[in-house]
């Protein structure tokens, strides 16, 4: 790593021009070449091939368009409803609009718009609700040149529904990255007093994500991913990419501030936290590849997306900074300019040793109460209830929640979550078990293909998308209907994905913990160390599920962050909040514990030690840990519900981690294993790598590498 270090630095107009050429590259073809989103979780099941060879017109996505009329829709007004129907059956990729549905009522509405694509383009799906709002306008504008808008009747409303309109208006994206940024930067200006210091962790870690989110699109070719991927992977990059730069900005820092000229603080930097910054990437990186375990094609796309981007922030870290703080030269040694960070830079180190002092003599106490906290706030997780989001969890006063709240009232909740059954081209059997089926409320008749091959019919559930008596329904049908029958649709397919969930999630967990602990073991040459991080951050885990249950499905405090009403935690988001969270909870353990180390090696004295190591990286864990809540709570201001769950949980685990768990629990438990906390058995001291992180690595008393003549 010093060596790594030396070469950036030496050659820095080099590797600042690389890094500037690569990015612009690898964005070019993004923007010529990038793979287009697959937003399937559902896959292809055996009823989806059935579709697709025998009823190709029927296979693509769908919308519905509800229709709401003051009066009853007959005569001139259903007249006028099929008129308005035109400009939607000449649309793009549609292949047909069904006849009009309607309540009982007679007063609601809806015609299903068929697509020849399994996902309706965001444009096209704006375009048919722009369609949708002047047919509205219109509607209304004939009710009020007749007589009967003078009495007070009203006149014809149309909402278009479905996932491409659910897209459209809350997309995953918007200013959460851009706040993000700012946010990231107040806080590293108050933490380093200098916008030298401040810059330079946000370039590098733009740089890293710009080229980051460059090869997701470009590996998406061979590894698809849902439209979320890129959200997720710049929310993980944005808060580990500054952080990293972050922990090794300060070591450059207090290295200059040691009198030592600035290559060689580079390399000390590098052999300290640019050690520890590549143990916390290749950890981050694990945790995001353990989804590949679930294997579902989606969710390892996301798994390589995130693990590429937090890879090139950390190469950026690890290369782009050295050669950077090259240019800084001796800059970043000058005394900071806000008052406030110089009180602060002289209280904070003294602060920390008093609290470890305190800490070290009550461990039983301190770990009982943090202990005790952690499983109360986890509690709610107990309760936590998983489905896929449907139109409900929409903004008030989006289309797509007028178009579920008007099917709700005249056909019930369970038409915003059909169930399709396909096979054979005799389904009289299917559907008259399904007629006597409770929980089904009404069934279409069923349809022969063309060629005569196969069947299909619709049913519709009583209960919504996301009622837990859908998805007991779902997996009910399929244990009863005939073996060459299938239930198919999105709706079924999202069942399929939560149990799939359901099944595969404790092999995710086992295999993360398992490799992280082999890394840690490796890296601090101890077995407690390794089981006290793996139980510390399942801690941290839990109780980020607790606040998340508690907020989105319990409702506390709900509309503070924006959720228009319970539900509940979309079905992929505890997943990713394990293995993003045991990642990175894992980087303030390693840039504790290596200080930690650092000192035990010197001093042999463990509580010594501890409270040198929580001195020393109080003020930079701090600074880290209120940088990625900052980047975390951006995402919470998006529109997409799933984005804001995720992250919230990921703010509020960083939060407990960086106090509680820091703070408290892992010098309280150091305290009382004493020695034991470097324990390693002989036979396993063996077969580990050798790479304790240390000051203590010989540097050459040489230097091998050449002095360029331009230097």
């Amino acid at each position: 790593m010093g060596h790594l270090g030396r070469t950036c630095y030496r050659y820095r107009k080099s590797t600042l021009i690389g890094w500037l050429l690569t990015v612009a590259c690898l964005i070019t073809l993004w923007m010529r070449f990038g793979a287009a989103a697959d937003n399937s979780f559902a896959g292809t099941d055996q009823g989806q091939t059935i579709l697709n060879q025998h009823f190709a017109r029927q296979s693509g996505d769908t919308l519905t368009l509800a229709i709401r009329s003051t009066e009853p829709i007959r005569g001139s007004t259903e007249s006028g409803i099929e008129q308005a129907l035109g400009p939607f059956k000449t649309a793009a990729n549609v292949t047909g609009v069904s006849p009009l549905n309607i309540a009982r009522d007679g007063h609601i509405a809806f015609a299903t718009i068929q697509f020849n694509v399994t996902t309706v383009p965001t444009g096209e799906a704006k375009a048919l609700m722009h369609d949708a709002t002047i047919a509205s306008q219109q509607a209304a504008s004939q009710q009020a040149a007749s007589q009967q808008a003078a009495s007070g009747h009203g006149g014809v409303t149309y909402n278009l529904g479905g996932d491409a309109v659910d897209l459209a208006e809350s997309p995953y994206g918007g200013p959460s990255d851009g706040i993000g940024v700012g946010a990231a930067a107040i806080v590293l200006l108050i933490a380093f007093g200098s916008l030298l210091a401040m810059g330079l962790p946000i370039a590098t870690a733009l740089m890293g994500i710009g080229s980051g989110l460059s090869l997701i699109a470009l590996i998406g070719h061979i590894f698809p991913a849902p439209s979320f991927s890129i959200i997720v992977a710049a929310m993980i990059g944005l808060g580990v990419g500054v952080d990293y730069a972050m922990f090794i900005v300060t070591r450059f820092r207090a290295e200059l501030h040691e009198g030592n000229a600035p290559e060689d603080a580079v390399v000390t930097a590098m052999r300290t936290a640019g050690k520890s910054v590549l143990t916390a990437g290749i950890t981050v990186s694990i945790g995001m590849l353990g989804l590949i375990v679930l294997r579902q094609s989606l969710l390892t796309g996301v798994a390589i997306a995130a693990a590429a981007t937090v890879a090139m922030t950390v190469l950026a870290s690890l290369t782009l900074l050295p050669a950077l703080l090259g240019f800084s030269g001796t800059k970043l040694a000058r005394p900071p300019r806000l008052r406030m960070h110089r009180h602060n830079r002289s209280t904070t180190g003294s602060s920390a040793e008093k609290w470890a002092s305190v800490i070290q003599r009550h461990p039983v106490a301190a770990a009982s109460l943090a202990v005790g906290f952690l499983l109360v706030i986890a509690a709610p997780m107990l309760s936590m209830k998983l489905s896929m989001p449907d139109e409900s969890a929409q903004a008030r006063g989006s289309m797509g929640y007028a178009s579920y709240a008007t099917m709700v009232d005249g056909f019930g909740p369970g038409f915003d979550a059909p169930l399709i059954v396909a096979g054979p081209p005799d389904l009289s059997a299917a559907h008259a078990l399904l007629e006597h089926t409770p929980g089904i409320a009404a069934e279409t008749p069923v349809v022969r293909s063309a060629d005569g091959k196969a069947g299909m019919f619709i049913a519709y559930p009583t209960t919504g998308e996301q009622d837990a008596a859908t998805n007991a329904l779902v997996n009910k049908l399929r244990t009863e209907l005939p073996a060459d029958t299938y239930l198919t649709g999105p709706n079924a397919g999202n069942v399929t994905f939560a149990n799939l969930i359901g099944q595969r999630m404790p092999w995710l967990i086992g295999i993360v913990i398992a490799l992280a602990m082999v890394l840690l073991a490796a890296v601090f040459r101890s077995i407690a160390i390794a089981v006290k991080a793996a139980v510390m951050n399942l801690l941290s885990v839990g109780a980020a599920f607790g606040v998340l249950t508690a907020v989105a499905q319990w409702g506390w405090a709900g509309k503070l962050f924006g959720f228009p009403e319970k539900m509940p935690v979309t079905t992929w988001v505890p997943m990713f909040l394990f293995v993003i969270l045991f990642g990175l909870s894992m980087d303030y353990e390693v840039f504790l514990l290596s200080r930690i180390r650092e000192s035990y090696d010197a001093t042999g004295d463990n509580a010594a030690s501890v409270a040198t190591g929580l001195a020393r990286t109080a003020r930079v864990i701090t600074a880290a840990a209120a940088i990625m809540v900052v980047v975390f709570l951006s995402f919470v201001l998006g529109a997409n519900v799933s984005v804001k769950q995720v992250g919230l949980g990921l703010a509020v685990a960083v939060l407990i981690d960086a106090t509680v768990v820091r703070m408290v629990l892992v010098p309280a438990v150091m305290e009382l294993l004493g020695k034991a906390n470097w324990w390693l058995p002989r036979p396993l001291a063996r077969i580990l790598p050798g790479t304790a992180l240390t000051e203590a690595d010989p540097v050459p008393a040489t230097d091998p590498l050449p002095v360029p003549a331009t230097r």
